[in-house]
Parts: structure tokens; sequence; C-alpha cells
């Protein structure tokens, strides 16, 4: 017997062209018009007068939400009740309450001050802040929470932003990871809302269900691309010449570089941190991606670095910033490398150590990815993995940093670049 109901599938949505109306059953419709649009209608009969109730365009409603609007519809009929009617009374009340309710900036800000003080560190709390600052409060911030739709948690995921060529590109395809903690920080946002009584409905920022039927999976957006990293061949020469740049700025990229450090654990290093004598710098977990303290032996060179910066010391961090008790930003590095090295990137250095230690060494692999702080992947080689490979991460860096010193002989000392 034929299917009556439940006839379309997503791939059919997407993939049917020809104008007119389209049955899945239980009267929901796929209408294409003569321009090629496509939204969902359900059709009903009240008295006797048959009526057309629009659900949604089927780009921001996909075919699981629009069955259940449907499905809603029809217990309104069931109850004596004329769909068209009924919604537009809602609509009515939520206009209403949306007028009463706050924005999505003011219940954002309400959660994060909050829950902040739960969350593991002072970067995850700050990275809640920037990304929703960033891209969410220009589309979302002085909307009322209660009128948050689909096609509005669309528009910030699908937003133009630039990207390092210059070009612009959908955030959810130029940057699929960060985009994707923006959604599920809307979702809290809006799921905090709710509980709180200042929205009703389903999240329209959910993802299972809802979203994954509109947008393409985070893994399958793009390949990843890896850091610009300079060759290590070329690592001396660009020492040397960072070396003739007296700025703080040039001294931070240099002890990042000797440390194979990422940029915000080198940025954010204070004074307070380092055991000189001994030549190592503890890295407070809090600053760390892992959650882990890290213990980072320093050669010579880095050392030297660490006193040069205390004799002009302006507050508690060793590469002070132009504003007053902040350290160094990572855009004045990423200037910096744009006058001496157009197209590279600070953490793509540390893809440059890794490369040179693993071929032109014989330390083993794992003593390199120690130096690097990175979690191994097999949970049961990390639980074995109690030590921190300290002298042999100590002897590693070493070597790296007679690396970096050795320019050849025919290689003329360039120019001194300005700060």
């Amino acid at each position: 017997m034929a299917r009556t109901i439940d006839r379309l599938s997503a791939v059919k949505v997407a993939n049917l062209t020809s104008r007119g109306l389209h049955p899945d059953g239980n009267g929901l419709y796929l209408r294409i018009t003569t321009t090629g649009t496509k939204n969902w209608i359900y059709r009903y009969s009240v008295h006797g007068r048959s009526r057309d109730m629009g659900l949604g365009a089927a780009g921001t409603v996909s075919l699981a939400r629009a069955r259940r609007l449907a499905a809603e519809c029809r217990r309104w009929l069931s109850e004596g009740h004329d769909p068209i009617r009924t919604r537009e009374a809602e609509q009515a009340r939520h206009k209403e309450a949306a007028a009463r309710s706050p924005t999505f900036k003011e219940c954002a800000d309400e959660l994060v001050a909050g829950h902040e003080a739960g969350w593991r560190n002072a970067k995850h709390r700050q990275q809640w802040r920037n990304t929703l600052s960033t891209y969410a409060y220009p589309i979302l911030g002085r909307v009322s929470v209660a009128e948050i739709d689909t096609e509005l948690v669309l528009k910030v995921l699908q937003q133009q932003v630039m990207l390092a060529s210059g070009e612009g590109a959908g955030f959810w395809r130029a940057r699929p990871e960060t985009a994707s903690r923006v959604r599920g920080r809307i979702e809290t946002v809006l799921s905090w809302a709710k509980a709180k009584g200042l929205r009703e409905g389903e999240n329209p920022a959910q993802w299972r269900g809802h979203l994954d039927q509109l947008l393409p999976a985070r893994n399958k957006v793009r390949r990843v691309r890896h850091h610009p990293a300079l060759p290590y061949v070329e690592i001396p020469v660009f020492m040397a010449r960072l070396r003739t740049n007296a700025s703080i700025r040039a001294r931070a990229l240099e002890f990042l570089i000797l440390t194979a450090s990422r940029t915000g654990e080198a940025l954010g290093a204070r004074f307070a941190e380092f055991d000189l004598e001994r030549e190592f710098w503890t890295v407070p977990a809090s600053r760390m991606k892992s959650d882990e303290q890290h213990r980072v032996p320093l050669c010579a060179r880095a050392v030297e670095i660490v006193k040069e910066m205390a004799e002009i010391r302006l507050n508690e961090f060793v590469f002070p910033g132009i504003k007053l008790g902040r350290p160094l930003s990572d855009m004045a590095l990423l200037m910096l490398l744009r006058q001496i090295r157009p197209g590279i990137t600070t953490h793509g250095f540390r893809s440059t150590f890794k490369d040179w230690a693993s071929e032109t060494t014989n330390f083993p692999d794992f003593v390199s990815e120690a130096a690097l702080a990175h979690v191994s992947a097999d949970k049961v080689r990390a639980a074995y993995a109690r030590s921190d490979l300290f002298q042999k991460r100590r002897a590693l860096m070493e070597a790296w940093a007679r690396w970096c010193a050795h320019l050849p002989a025919d290689v003329p000392l360039l120019t001194r670049i300005r700060a």
C-alpha cells in the first residue's frame, strides 16, 4: 500500500524543483513557487472553509520541525481552535511578553556572572565574553530574548567574517570550531532564559534534530588548515634579524620561539613564575590548554631575556603592554611578523620546532610532544606518562637554542628594523 504520511525526506526536500504543492501527509505540504522559493504550509478546513497556514521557509525550518509544527496545528484543531487564529493570539502574547523581557545580552551577562566562578579558568570565562561580544551581540544583543528564533540564530552563524587573506566568508564555514562554540553558548543562554520563564518554545540554537538539518556538521565543513610555519632551516637567519630589534615585542617573540610555548602562555608570563637560578619557568594551569601546570626548562638566552626585561620592569608581566597593568597583545607580535616575515603566524613556530626535532635530532617523539605540552590522545599512554621528562626536555631545548643561534658564515648581519 502506498505510504500516505511522511512521504518526503530531507534529501527530497533539497532536490525537489518542480513548482506546486508536494504533500508529506497529514496536511503538511512543501510549496515551491515559480521563483523556486520553498516553504511549508499546513492545509486544513474550518467550518467547511479551506485554509493554508504558513509554517516557514524550508531553508530555515527543517522537515522534522515542520512536522512538529503541523502536529501542533492538528492538536489545536482537535481542541476546537482555528490554528491561524490561535497562532496569532500566541504571537500577540509573545510580543507583549517580549516588551517586558530582557535582551539577549542582558540574559547572557547575568548567566555569565552567575556561573563564571565555577568555570575552569580565567581564559574560559574570557572566551565566553569575547565570542558573544564579537559574533552574537552585534545581531542578538539588543533583541528581546523571547523573540530570538531560528532565522536570527542562523544569521549569527552565517554572518560574513574576514579571513587572514582579506577575503570574506561565512562564519560557520570559515571558522567552524569557533562558530560551533558560539552556537552552544547561544543555546545555553536561551535555555537559561526559558528556565527563568523569560521565553517559551523550543530552543532555536539546538543542534540535534534542528540546526543539524540546516547546517553541515562541523567536522565536514572543511579540512583543518594548519598555522603557516617558517621552515626550520630558516630559523637561524630569522632569529638573527629578530635580535637586531630592541623592542619588547621582539624579545617576547624570541622568548616564545626559544621555549616553543603558545602565544598566551608566553605573553601572560609573570616574573613570579620564574626560577632563574635553576633556570626554569612554571606556567600555571590556568594558562595552559591542558589545564595542568607545566614546567619549561630555559636555555641561557631565555634566562637572559627575562633578566633584561626585569631591568625595565613596568608591572608584574615580563612582557608588558601599552595598557597599564596588562601584558603585550598578540596583535603586537603579529604586526612584528608582518614586518619581518609576512605569511607566518606565532603559533606556527611550534610546528617549526616540531619539524626540527623530528627531522634533525634523535630525541624520541614523546620528548618533543612533552616540550610542546601536548596531551596524549591515548588515555592509557597518558595515564602511565607520570614523568614530565624535565631533564630530557632541557637537553632538547638547549639543542634547539643552539640551532636557533647557528648563523651560517656567509649570511650578512641584517639591518635593524624599527620597533
